[in-house]
């Protein structure tokens, strides 16, 4: 078994509308695995069919060299874009129930609830109503649920929806622990700053199909270190004019700018620093929302980046 989760050519159309097209990659145990792309793109099908939820057009598609069946459901963790609590249901209680549904005792299924509710600081709602809680903390809460049996494949889409900056952390932090520990994770997003310092491996989709994929270090490396990241105030309309200028991604006091080869970025430094205030200038190699846009075209691409 060389990978934890293997797709073949997988498609599924809806009429004459392609949701997923000819979509390959392969995961290797023990990594996470970013599916990214702007909303429509097809990732939340994919997951679904992965999960035996739509069965694909064609295509195959295995988890740890094997079909999926309810036996393997077992060993998946899979937290749905939509999800599914019972808003009368007290949290315990509610986790107790979806403990047991995945054959964990009672007793054990009590210890487990108590360490993670007191992880996530929720050891205080254990007696409340799931509908009592805010968005979230149900969020916190359906985590809990889907890592609750120690799976080893974890599947999540959309993870941080709902969640602070703080809680965003939290979870970064323990998807890192999980990974460390041997689980092989993949979460789906159409935010591409959640990923950068998180991922091992992704695969960018737009519009049904896979755009790039592979090795998120190797690809960044790629594209090298020609990419200026600007924090400024004032009039910044000039730089457009510069001589040494690819592309521009201009977000408003922040942009990020694609130097042509040979371009010293020290030109574009002494030209901006007479005419604007410069909070931040960075030459770094380029966010994976530029890698994006440039990919697949700016006029074809939606701008994911969530500035």
């Amino acid at each position: 078994m060389d990978s934890a989760l293997a797709i073949e050519n997988i498609s599924k159309k809806y009429g004459h509308f392609y949701a997923v097209k000819n979509l390959s990659f392969q995961i290797s145990p023990g990594t996470i695995y970013g599916l990214l792309g702007p909303n429509g793109a097809g990732k939340t099908t994919t997951i679904r069919m992965v999960m035996n939820i739509i069965i694909p057009d064609e295509g195959r598609i295995e988890i740890f060299g094997q079909k999926m069946d309810e036996k393997m459901k077992t060993r998946i963790g899979y937290l749905p874009e939509d999800r599914g609590l019972y808003p009368k249901m007290k949290v315990g209680e509610q986790l107790q129930f979806l403990a047991a549904l995945k054959g964990i005792s009672k007793t054990k299924a009590r210890h487990i609830i108590d360490e993670w509710l007191k992880r996530f600081d929720l050891v205080e709602w254990k007696l409340k109503k799931t509908e009592e809680l805010s968005k979230g903390m149900q969020q916190k809460m359906q985590f809990i649920a889907t890592i609750i049996h120690s799976p080893e494949l974890i599947i999540l889409d959309e993870p941080f929806a709902g969640l602070d900056p703080v809680n965003t952390k939290l979870l970064k932090d323990i998807m890192l622990e999980m990974r460390d520990k041997g689980a092989t994770i993949i979460f789906s997003t159409h935010r591409m700053e959640q990923v950068e310092m998180i991922c091992d491996h992704i695969c960018l989709i737009n519009k049904a199909e896979k755009v790039l994929e592979g090795n998120l270090g190797q690809i960044k490396r790629d594209y090298g270190k020609n990419t200026v990241v600007l924090d400024y105030e004032g009039d910044a309309g000039f730089i457009q004019d510069f001589a040494g200028m690819e592309k521009i991604d201009d977000y408003g006091k922040y942009m990020e700018i694609k130097l042509r080869e040979q371009t010293d970025p020290q030109e574009l430094l002494q030209l901006a620093a007479g005419r604007l205030r410069i909070n931040k200038f960075e030459v770094k190699e380029p966010t994976l929302n530029a890698i994006f846009i440039d990919s697949v075209g700016a006029n074809h691409a939606e701008d994911i980046s969530g500035r």
